[in-house]
């Protein structure tokens, strides 16, 4: 069990990106004032916790209700990771993780960037979403379930921290320092997303 929580917390530390998310929302929030910045970060957080929270509640009598089996939404999943590690690694932004062209073009008009694209797509993104319903599918019993929860919030609560201090993170670090990191935690990313994808070809195969 401890294995399966460890191992979850790392998936979420990797997709979720704390360091990376901070940095864009030093760029997004600059010329906001700190405490508005602090309302930001914290509202943000709280709505990406209960849309990750619910997903991964509904996630699976959703796929069922939809007739999709567990080793497709594994092989669809693990494709869609692929696609956000090959971005991280190559720190080029895509819809999958930032937002679009226009999307950004919406942000800047808009006083409020806590929900969008903050909450949506920076935190709770195609990838968190995907990641909690396919970790907790595996879980074997409710303990473990809970524990890759706990382990979600954990790694929510450090995106958090580094929300609040995205001034310092982006300064300690600049825009190649995030990017270096990034593109580490994108192979780590790569190779989860291709086990994923095995293993749905594995339990297709052995059906």
């Amino acid at each position: 069990m401890l294995e399966k929580i460890v191992f979850s917390f790392v998936t979420f530390l990797v997709i979720l990106d704390p360091v990376g998310v901070a940095v864009i929302f030093a760029g997004l929030a600059h010329d906001m004032p700190a405490d508005v910045r602090r309302h930001t970060a914290w509202r943000a957080t709280i709505i990406a916790s209960v849309l990750v929270l619910a997903f991964a509640v509904v996630g699976e009598p959703l796929m069922r209700a939809l007739g999709i089996s567990v080793p497709a939404f594994r092989i669809a999943g693990g494709i869609l990771l692929f696609l956000l590690a090959t971005d991280m690694v190559f720190a080029r932004p895509s819809g999958i993780r930032n937002p679009t062209g226009p999307e950004q073009a919406e942000a800047a008009q808009t006083r409020d960037i806590s929900v969008f694209p903050l909450a949506f797509p920076l935190l709770a993104g195609p990838g968190a979403l995907t990641s909690v319903v396919l970790l907790i599918g595996r879980a074997p019993d409710m303990a473990t379930t809970a524990g890759i929860i706990a382990s979600l919030l954990a790694v929510l609560g450090l995106t958090l921290g580094a929300l609040l201090l995205a001034d310092r993170v982006a300064k300690l670090l600049g825009l190649t320092g995030a990017n270096v990191v990034g593109r580490v935690l994108g192979v780590l990313l790569a190779a989860l997303a291709t086990q994923y994808v095995v293993d749905g070809v594995t339990e297709l195969i052995q059906r």
